[in-house]
């Protein structure tokens, strides 16, 4: 910078110089200033005096306005000076800085081009369409006169090349936000997600930045087929977190579990004494398992199955079979019901009537052969 400018004639001034002038009269195509402590004049150039393109002159400066500049041409009786240079030796000094620390700062968008937005940030700054937002963006129209937040991501000052950034940002803001909710959840916890997407092993619902899976298992008390069949995208549910994994950023949620159980209230759905049908779900040794409610399933003990000695179920029945069940007991707290299939076959004898039928018939103190026994003489 020329530091005594007093009494300054052109020849005094070199390129590259950089001097202190106010504007005295802007024209259309170019802007006359006088320079500080001289009598020197100088050009500014509409092309000059933004890295951006400027169609009016008076759209950049103002009459009297106090500028700093950087002489690019010297002339007999004109020094020609750079708005725009000027402006750009600082800013690549301070773009260099925000580049090596990652900072984040905002900037307005001058343009939008095909391929991105342009900016002036000092120097001519490009976002690419690719680098705007997290998510495919159609129309960049509304982005005009915007302001958005940027890191410089490519630098190249040979080459006058700035790439900017709005997106890294954003993925990084909500990086941080998924960080600071996930550190925030606890096993336990009921929220209200909403369904993202279905895969064929279960529902992947977003928490408000952070998704969490429900496996099939968990969709339902019921057996469930696929996912669509009670869940779709779109979707709000209230779901409970049954684990959470800080490293691999897994999350494990259940909607089964927000909802009353299948043996919520079973003495309403079921008695002692009722007859259902059912579906054998498991045969083991000492019985089978028979579905007698969507998610219930009640006990027929190996000696409630046949009037017939049987060695295990499997001679008589088999997964998947409808079989006529009769509810024998009822356990809600346990969750546990004991059925019988003996009960209903045609050759049944209840035990339990049949005693009382001994009873009556030895407090009349006759025995039934002795009353045959009576018969048998009167015919002889």
């Amino acid at each position: 910078m020329v530091e005594d400018m007093n009494q300054v004639d052109v020849k005094d001034l070199e390129v590259g110089d950089t001097v202190v002038a106010k504007v005295t009269k802007v024209e259309e195509k170019q802007v006359i200033v006088s320079i500080e402590n001289s009598k020197v004049d100088g050009i500014i150039p509409i092309s000059e005096l933004s890295s951006l393109h400027v169609e009016k002159a008076s759209d950049v400066v103002s009459e009297e306005e106090e500028l700093e500049l950087k002489v690019i041409k010297v002339e007999e009786d004109t020094v020609i000076l750079s708005k725009r240079a000027a402006v750009a030796e600082k800013s690549w000094e301070i773009l260099e800085a925000r580049f090596a620390s990652g900072e984040v700062f905002e900037t307005e968008v001058k343009d939008v081009v095909k391929g991105g937005l342009v900016v002036d940030i000092g120097v001519r700054g490009f976002i690419p369409a690719s680098l705007v937002e997290a998510h495919y963006v159609e129309d960049f129209s509304e982005y005009l006169h915007n302001t958005l937040t940027v890191k410089v991501v490519e630098l190249d000052r040979e080459k006058n090349r700035v790439i900017l950034s709005h997106r890294a940002v954003v993925e990084a803001e909500q990086k941080n936000k998924k960080n600071k909710l996930i550190h925030s959840l606890e096993v336990g916890q009921v929220l209200e997600g909403t369904v993202q997407r279905l895969t064929d092993f279960g529902a992947f619902v977003d928490l408000g930045g952070v998704d969490g899976l429900v496996h099939i298992s968990q969709l339902s008390h019921n057996h469930v087929e696929k996912p669509s069949d009670v869940v779709e995208e779109g979707q709000k549910v209230t779901v409970k977190i049954l684990s959470v994994d800080l490293d691999n950023e897994r999350i494990s949620l259940s909607i089964k579990e927000t909802l009353p159980g299948p043996w919520a209230n079973i003495n309403e759905k079921l008695s002692r004494g009722d007859v259902v049908e059912g579906t054998v779900r498991r045969l083991v040794s000492f019985g089978a398992f028979v579905e007698v409610i969507p998610g219930v399933e009640g006990l027929v003990h190996i000696s409630q199955i046949s009037n017939k000695h049987i060695g295990t179920p499997h001679e008589v029945l088999k997964e998947g079979q409808k079989v006529n069940v009769k509810v024998l007991e009822i356990n809600e707290k346990d969750q546990k019901i004991s059925l019988s299939m003996k009960e209903l076959a045609d050759d049944f004898v209840d035990e339990e009537d049949f005693a009382k039928y001994q009873q009556k018939e030895e407090s009349s103190g006759f025995q039934l052969g002795e009353m045959i026994g009576d018969q048998l003489k009167k015919l002889k």
